[in-house]
């Protein structure tokens, strides 16, 4: 069972990395917390694993944190939810709000991660609200979520609705302010420009 790597970083995304270990590389899942961790290509990784063996598939799943990795799998004891699901979970909500959530019951936040339907955000909560203790002070604190008027959280929001990491979303339209300011004053204009900087 492979527990961890280190080694040449070949290339990343918000949610793959490849790793090239005694010349063989991994292609490993990774969550948007992990892919802003990681250095930049070809310079060297570490990736804490979590390896999933199926019958026709052996999948890799990285995190720069340990912490992250062990929310991961709090998550994968939950009826419906598999290691895909579980790391973009991960991607669209930073671990410290999920677990502030999860600890307050607080389903609305949890139904926006793309993935987590009703069902699925009251089983989250009646599962894991009293076994995240562990995990609530030793997580770092996200980064705060930036605002940019009505509009940049109007195409934040559309970027989020149609599946995209809150992560990756945000970091677009910051990418396209900072390309063009005026863009500000049309949501079409920025939600247009914002998709432009994720592809």
């Amino acid at each position: 069972m492979i527990a961890h790597l280190r080694g040449r970083l070949i290339s990343k995304s918000p949610n793959q990395a490849i790793v090239e270990c005694a010349g063989v590389g991994y292609d490993v899942a990774i969550s948007v917390a992990t892919y802003t961790a990681l250095p930049n290509e070809g310079e060297e990784a570490r990736l804490h694993i979590f390896t999933k063996v199926a019958e026709d598939q052996l999948a890799l799943f990285g995190f720069a944190e340990t912490q992250e990795k062990r929310l991961f799998e709090r998550l994968l004891t939950i009826s419906g939810i598999g290691p895909k699901l579980a790391i973009t979970v991960l991607s669209g909500i930073a671990a410290d709000r999920l677990i502030a959530a999860i600890r307050a019951s607080d389903h609305a936040s949890l139904t926006k991660i793309p993935g987590i339907g009703k069902k699925t955000a009251e089983r989250v909560v009646l599962e894991l609200k009293d076994k995240l203790d562990d995990l609530a002070t030793a997580l770092p604190a996200a980064t705060p979520v930036l605002s940019h008027g009505p509009v940049g959280d109007d195409a934040l929001s559309a970027l989020v609705n149609l599946g995209y990491a809150r992560a990756v979303a945000q970091k677009a339209v910051e990418t396209a302010i900072a390309r063009d300011p005026a863009v500000t004053g049309s949501f079409e204009g920025l939600f247009r420009a914002a998709m432009g900087c994720i592809r």
